[in-house]
């Protein structure tokens, strides 16, 4: 994935800061994540969803709203209003460059800042929310005890998430203006809403409010256990998932030409995170899934190890082809089983390999074949097993030819 850092103007005319997240290729479609009151563009949370969003084909701009993260201006001189408007900006700059959103994404705050901006963006068609308010004065209980000094003195400092922001009334005043629920009635866009029911900064009742409020076609899947920010990995890797299955929905994706030569396309894989071992898979733009080696290797255990994926790819082919076969002879078989266990043996140990020292790869394979067959059928059917094209494949001479890509 390659990121690209420019700027646009906000609301109040400072620069605000953006990373665009390109996949490989021309992007299908671009979406826009809003991040969390007090955040910034560059949170875990967004960083693993706009990566598996690229992974499918879809560029994600993530900008920090004025005041904040590396964008200019003042927070001080902010409230949900200028939110969306930046937002609204962010949407521009994207148009100028060719790239109408046709998602938006929104934590938090930012869920609000979508629900509220999405009316005016006739290019975006799927509005996704995590952990969002269903009314931008919930954020008020992070004052606490500042709430009367604001109020009275016109501002006062607030800490949050341990750092000091300075909170004016104004602020107060125009949350408490901004209602959300004709908004979301009216959105006209299909919708997901993502919260954790033990979300003890955004209550669940806040995604009930959103989803009972907005019109089909809308979605709700609750984030488990996850904490109001996503913190761990396995969870913000679960709402990577869950958006980029549900927003192909509502997105005319196209796949891309497969290189001559190459039937199945490119399979791409790209790491997650430096730090671990985990990889995001995708097959063109409509199939993803990942891969990671077990805890007792140094991984989380996140997706099947390599040699998994080797073993599925052989068991899945040896199923196909058995079926292949069945189906042209109308044979009665109901139902193939194929269990694939991958172990390493001494060559000495293999009776047919040409191999005689060190150590070699074996696959042991056991099918199962349910239905009223004949012996003669369920051993015709056992050869033909072994044509599958990935068992030869795996017996046979294979070329691997590496390259680095141009940095």
């Amino acid at each position: 994935m390659a990121t690209e850092s420019f700027t646009f103007a906000g609301h109040s005319g400072h620069d605000l800061a953006a990373r665009l997240d390109l996949p490989e290729g021309t992007p299908v479609a671009t979406a826009i994540f809003a991040h969390c009151f007090t955040c910034s563009k560059d949170i875990p949370a967004s960083r693993r969803i706009a990566k598996r969003l690229a992974a499918m084909g879809v560029a994600v701009l993530r900008f920090d709203f004025t005041g904040l993260g590396h964008s200019g201006g003042e927070f001080a001189n902010t409230h949900f209003s200028s939110n969306v408007e930046d937002l609204l900006q962010a949407a521009a700059a994207l148009k100028d460059r060719g790239q109408a959103p046709a998602i938006l994404i929104g934590h938090s705050l930012g869920g609000a800042a979508v629900l509220k901006a999405a009316a005016n963006l006739p290019s975006v068609k799927a509005v996704v929310t995590i952990g969002a308010p269903a009314d931008p004065s919930h954020v008020t209980h992070n004052f606490g005890d500042a709430l009367p000094d604001i109020v009275e003195a016109g501002e006062a400092e607030v800490a949050l998430a341990g750092r000091p922001f300075t909170i004016r009334k104004s602020f107060l005043d125009d949350i408490a203006r901004s209602e959300l629920t004709p908004a979301i009635r009216d959105l006209r866009k299909a919708l997901l809403v993502l919260h954790s029911p033990v979300d003890d900064t955004v209550g669940i009742e806040n995604a009930s409010e959103i989803f009972m409020a907005a019109r089909h076609p809308k979605s709700f899947v609750t984030l488990d256990n996850a904490d109001h920010l996503l913190t761990s990995p396995r969870d913000a890797d679960y709402a990577a998932e869950v958006i980029s299955a549900w927003v192909r929905r509502y997105l005319r994706i196209t796949p891309p030409a497969a290189p001559i030569g190459a039937p199945e396309g490119v399979v791409r894989v790209s790491e997650v995170s430096p730090n671990a071992f985990q990889q995001n898979i995708s097959a063109g733009p409509r199939h993803f899934t990942r891969a990671d080696e077990p805890k007792a290797f140094g991984g989380n255990d996140a997706g099947m190890s390599p040699y998994q994926f080797l073993s599925a790819g052989l068991g899945a082919c040896t199923s196909m082809t058995i079926r292949m076969y069945a189906r042209r002879k109308n044979w009665p078989l109901e139902d193939i089983q194929v269990d694939v266990v991958h172990n390493s043996i001494h060559a000495s140990d293999c009776e047919h390999c040409q191999s005689t020292d060190g150590m070699i790869d074996a696959f042991e394979r056991r099918i199962t074949l349910s239905g009223p067959l004949s012996d003669d059928q369920r051993a015709r059917l056992l050869e033909i097993a072994n044509k599958c094209p990935v068992h030869r494949t795996l017996e046979g001479e294979v070329a691997i030819r590496t390259s680095l890509a141009p940095a």
